[in-house]
């Protein structure tokens, strides 16, 4: 058993700043930091909390993603689908086969929980 079996988030400290792999700007100046707040023994699952400022990425997912939202608003259109707006409160999430854009329409603050592989 672990040491800590419930691990509140607090305040985002030590996010880093940078695209996320398979992430490409496509319109504006947008920028992201990603503070991976858990990870477990195994390593197959991690949470945390991601900011991002308004432009546009491009995204190819991997692993899957569970997503709820803090703060702020993002179209998502996945490739050859309809876009899907999201804002404060909504939760969702994105499978590991996703190719589409998130379009960042006010800064965005979203916790998530990736389950790698």
């Amino acid at each position: 058993m672990t040491e800590k079996t419930i691990l509140k988030f607090g305040v985002v400290e030590n996010a880093e700043a940078g695209d996320l792999a398979g992430w490409v700007v496509v319109d504006g100046n947008p920028t992201m930091k990603t503070a991976v707040q858990h990870t477990t023994e195994d390593g197959k699952v991690m949470s945390g909390t991601w900011q991002a400022t308004p432009g546009t990425y491009h995204a190819t997912y991997s692993d899957y993603e569970f997503v709820h939202m803090i703060s702020g608003r993002i179209v998502i259109t996945p490739d050859g689908g309809e876009p899907i707006e999201v804002g404060p409160g909504d939760a969702f999430v994105v499978e590991a086969d996703f190719k589409g854009t998130w379009k960042i329409i006010e800064p965005v603050t979203k916790h998530f929980v990736v389950r790698i592989g």
